[in-house]
């Protein structure tokens, strides 16, 4: 065990840490990342990205990380494959524990720990995994043209994934466990009007099939009750839409989080309720959850640690 201080501490990697090491460490700042239990994010569980500049024939999630990784490191980025335990924002410079009992002593923090989509916890989710299986219905629709798919969930954001979907995909389910949509009602007029929507109420999944990939759901309606029934729809894609853990537990004690757990920032900056702790990506953003926005969230936290550092002369 080892204590370590250093400038700026990336707390997460994925589009936000990764961009805001590369960002921290050409101002000379020598960040120190630690990647977390998912290094590169989200988007290792993706297959293909084509909705982010600069990649005019799509690349691999996994590959796109890496290279961020190496442009971070390039610059001078110390990267570690290590997870926070513990931390003390209650005064400055902060302190932090990982996994394996080091503790880092930083003048500034950047959290970018990113949100995790929430699943129905069937083990065909895991087995379809980038095969069919999507929690983003504006990164993977692309893929869905002129196909069926599914939509799980009766929110708003579930309303919104379908409505998304309908313009790229020959027919939509929505798979809605209650008897009624929870959307506003301006959503449930939007999603039931489209003939290309069809509302399957008080059906609850149970799991998929496939050869490659998946190709149907096993549904039941009316789960647990005299009038159960199961049946299989024919579907290429199931997006889930029932929600985002936003990955800030740890930070609960100091850092100011709205109900859902989101980091609250003082925008247009990264700025939380410390002075001198930011937050960029998805811990961040409920609303919207992509790779380009988390990447300039990414940028702004570390130009905004520079200039905090600037004005407590700790440069």
């Amino acid at each position: 065990m080892e204590t370590i201080n250093t400038k700026v501490l990336i707390i997460g990697s994925g589009p936000a840490g990764y961009t805001a090491a590369i960002y921290a460490s050409r101002a000379l700042l020598n960040p120190i990342l630690l990647e977390g239990n998912q290094p590169g994010g989200q988007l290792t569980q993706t297959t293909e990205i084509e909705n982010f500049p600069g990649y005019p024939k799509g690349i691999q999630g996994m590959e796109m990380m890496q290279e961020l990784r190496d442009q971070a490191e390039r610059f001078g980025t110390v990267v570690k494959p290590r997870t926070i335990t513990k931390v003390d924002f209650s005064k400055r410079p902060f302190t932090c524990v990982d996994d394996r009992g080091d503790t880092y002593i930083a003048e500034t923090v950047i959290i970018s720990t990113g949100a995790s989509a929430k699943y129905l916890g069937l083990p065909d989710e895991d087995k379809y995994n980038g095969l069919g299986v999507s929690a983003c219905a504006t990164c993977d629709g692309f893929f869905y043209r002129n196909k069926t798919v599914a939509v799980v969930g009766g929110g708003d954001t579930a309303c919104e994934e379908a409505l998304y979907l309908s313009s790229l995909a020959q027919k939509v389910y929505m798979i809605v466990r209650k008897d009624y949509l929870r959307a506003s009602n301006v959503m449930k007029q939007r999603v039931m009007s489209n003939d290309k929507i069809e509302i399957l109420f008080n059906c609850n999944t149970v799991g998929l099939f496939g050869e490659q990939g998946v190709e149907g759901a096993k549904l039941v309606r009316h789960k647990d009750t005299e009038k159960e029934e199961y049946f299989d729809i024919s579907i290429d894609g199931f997006f889930l839409a029932i929600g985002h853990h936003p990955n800030t537990d740890i930070f609960k004690p100091f850092i100011e989080l709205d109900e859902q757990g989101y980091i609250k920032t003082d925008a247009p900056t990264t700025r939380t309720n410390i002075e001198g702790v930011f937050a960029a990506g998805d811990c961040a953003d409920p609303i919207y959850r992509q790779a380009v926005t988390s990447a300039g969230t990414g940028c702004r936290a570390a130009i905004d640690a520079e200039r905090f550092l600037i004005d407590n002369s700790e440069l």
